[in-house]
């Protein structure tokens, strides 16, 4: 498999949301590579034990109790990444669900917000410039959601924070063409993935039609080292055919003039159904 040159063995990966899902399943495919593992989360005891098992199988890794939202725990990161050796890869994975409709707690869209979105902002602000200024590949990874771009009704604080870091992400990959490709930014969109908040919403087995979280990371290293900005994962139940229509469907509501999210609004319900079995 052609990889990334950003993945490059020695050199440090930098990992938030580690201790479970995509980002426990990053750390080992990385640590296998070879690259010194930096890895982040809140839950200290699960990703202590993460970094025992990753040192037991030979690899050089780093753990910090971090809170993404908070800058001055990715300032601690950033100094323990770089006293580690030469960063060459940020995978903003860290997340959380919002758990509410537009009308939920404050204090949840605040938290909701807090780490899927200004986690990535901080982990880019101070990873970043140092990146720009270095002379050797290197990749930003942000770990993006499906909801983030069809707004579906429900969770509206994590398709907002979601919708947040595809501008952001968007916006990164602009400012870093002035690198010649050298650093590059990627949007990873996972489909349905049994991960820590499948388990939090009550599955204790891999639920049929979800991926692994180990297939997504397979499935996003091919498409790193293509080029790919716009990683759009399958599923088990959801083809790629299925997920494009679905995301041209809901930018042609600016288009069309409908009215917003028409793809659930019950005036077009018929017309969404016959534009899907086309």
């Amino acid at each position: 498999m052609d990889l990334s040159p950003a993945l490059a063995k020695g050199r440090v990966a930098v990992i938030t949301g580690a201790a479970s899902g995509i980002g426990l399943a990053a750390a080992n495919r990385l640590a296998g590579l070879g690259m010194r593992l930096v890895l982040a989360d809140r839950s200290a005891d699960a990703l202590g034990s993460v970094a025992d098992a990753l040192r037991a199988g030979g690899a050089e890794v780093v753990a910090l109790a971090t809170d993404v939202g908070r800058r001055d725990d990715i300032v601690r990161l950033k100094g323990e990444a770089d006293r580690l050796g030469q960063v060459s890869l940020l995978m903003n994975n860290a997340g959380r669900e919002g758990g509410g409709g537009l009308f939920a707690d404050l204090d949840r869209w605040r938290a909701t917000i807090e780490t899927n979105f200004w986690g990535a902002v901080h982990g880019i602000q101070l990873f970043v410039p140092d990146m720009i200024a270095a002379d050797w590949p290197c990749a930003v990874i942000n770990t993006g959601s499906k909801q983030g771009i069809t707004l579906p009704p429900g969770d509206t604080a994590y398709n907002v924070s979601k919708a947040a870091l595809k501008a952001l992400t968007e916006s990164l990959a602009h400012e870093l063409l002035a690198t010649g490709n050298r650093v590059t930014a990627h949007l990873l969109i996972p489909g349905f993935t049994f991960t820590g908040m499948t388990r939090a919403r009550g599955a204790t087995e891999q639920p049929a039609g979800a991926w692994s979280a180990g297939q997504v990371v397979e499935f996003m290293l091919p498409a790193m080292a293509a080029g790919d900005f716009y990683i759009l994962c399958p599923d088990g139940s959801v083809s790629r055919d299925i997920d494009e229509k679905r995301i041209r469907w809901s930018v042609d509501d600016i288009i069309a003039n409908r009215p917003a999210l028409s793809r659930w609004h019950p005036d077009y319900a018929a017309a969404f159904d016959s534009y899907m079995r086309r």
